[in-house]
């Protein structure tokens, strides 16, 4: 009992204390120190039996395990936004597409330049590094409250493309091992919650918006914000290109080094941005070290939060927990979905919900003859609901480290699009699927 008080009370003080804008680097510790104490695990590795689980011991596995497999994703892609923004290749971008398509669109062309490299198999985190600069130079050029810039990324980024039916995204092929499908099992109803969301989050973002506007709400201009004015920009297909780097070296190189090929896509762009307009940089290497700078800021900002989930799963509460969401009766579909998505809000993973509940409800759900296809897709879809509370690890990495927003501000918009939207989504999907669709 203590346990589950510990481990709901570790959760909801994280959450509180993110929401209230304390520095993730101290809030990380403090809530799973929380989780720890209630639960009586050892505080110390010298307090410990020989393999039993402990506060530092499995807070710094789970941080320094992020850092191993990310760091240099991160890095890259912070350089990239960062030059991309220097050079003007950003603004440049943006400026045609307002051009061309209007004021009106500003938003749409930031969600599918998202949706695009997201589907095309750059890493959700990286991808909101990439198109910050641009999405900061429409919000400006449009005159639009710029604590809707997270919402815009994320949308973009976690909803519709990350858990759709050939999606390169991890989150829609861990399934594959454990239910022996493909990228694209359940396309059909894939592509219809896919339009779905796309069209109803967009919407709803755009409605949200506009509602701040007639408030009277404006862009409000930052020290920290890049100077364009009286600047000669590259030509924008001299912005476009890089991205089209990243994306077609991501798309070669995705099956045979999966998250690596992110690591020389993402070079690529660099080096592209470089090569092709490397007369409008301001000052190239201070770009660079701006960008290095910012990716220690998300990455460390991010590990904080893994390092929570990691002492989180380590307690009997947790155990007891997963237990429970993956023994629900009823209908497989509305278990699995459940399970998944609560296991990855407690986590603050999507792919950690995933990885967690397959394991033990695929054996099950599959003898009892479940539609592997139908199970794959909802539990893909599930996943990127409930793991965007406040303290997923993306989440804060986009409003706080590179957007410079706080909690209060910019995470209504986002949760209303990536938990409530895809929330509906599953919905939806087990619905289809229960009429016989795509089965």
């Amino acid at each position: 009992m203590l346990s589950m008080i510990g481990l709901i009370g570790g959760l909801a003080l994280l959450i509180y204390l993110t929401m209230r804008g304390m520095n993730l680097l101290v809030v990380g510790p403090l809530s799973a120190i929380f989780v720890a104490v209630f639960s009586g695990m050892p505080l110390f590795p010298q307090l410990a039996a020989e393999g039993e689980a402990n506060l530092v011991g499995n807070y710094m596995s789970g941080f320094s395990g992020f850092v191993t497999s990310w760091y240099l994703m991160f890095l890259l892609g912070a350089i990239f936004g960062k030059v991309m923004e220097d050079s003007g290749a950003a603004d440049s971008v943006s400026k045609m597409v307002v051009d061309k398509l209007g004021m009106k669109y500003a938003v749409l062309a930031i969600v599918a330049s998202c949706a695009i490299l997201t589907y095309g198999g750059v890493s959700l985190f990286v991808v909101a590094f990439s198109v910050y600069p641009m999405a900061l130079s429409l919000f400006k050029q449009a005159n639009l409250p710029r604590r809707f810039i997270p919402a815009a990324l994320a949308f973009g980024s976690v909803t519709f493309t990350m858990t759709s039916a050939g999606s390169p995204e991890i989150q829609n092929w861990i399934p594959i091992e454990f239910l022996n499908t493909t990228p694209y099992a359940g396309w059909e109803v894939s592509l219809i919650v896919a339009v779905f969301m796309m069209i109803f989050g967009y919407w709803w973002l755009k409605r949200m918006i506009t509602k701040a506007v007639k408030k009277g709400e404006t862009f409000v201009s930052r020290d920290s914000d890049p100077v364009t004015e009286n600047k000669a920009l590259p030509n924008p297909f001299m912005g476009i290109l890089p991205l089209v780097v990243v994306l077609l070296i991501s798309y070669v190189f995705h099956d045979s080094l999966k998250q690596s090929a992110l690591i020389i896509a993402l070079l690529g762009g660099v080096i592209a941005t470089y090569l092709l307009n490397r007369k409008y940089f301001r000052n190239f290497w201070n770009a660079v070290s701006e960008g290095t700078l910012g990716a220690l800021i998300a990455i460390g900002n991010t590990a904080a939060v893994v390092g929570f989930g990691g002492v989180a799963k380590a307690v009997p509460a947790f155990t007891t927990a997963v237990e429970f969401m993956t023994s629900i009766p009823g209908s497989p579909l509305i278990g699995g979905a459940i399970a998944v998505s609560v296991i990855a809000g407690m986590t603050g993973s999507a792919s950690g919900g995933q990885a967690i509940a397959l394991p033990l409800i695929a054996p099950h759900y599959m003898d009892m003859g479940v539609n592997p296809e139908a199970l794959h897709r909802v539990v893909a879809i599930s996943s990127g609901a409930l793991d965007s509370l406040p303290h997923n690890g993306y989440v804060v990495t986009t409003v706080r480290s590179i957007c410079g927003e706080a909690h209060q501000d910019a995470y209504g918009a986002v949760g209303a699009l990536t938990v409530i939207v895809p929330a509906i989504g599953v919905a939806i999907a087990i619905i289809l699927f229960s009429l016989g669709l795509g089965i």
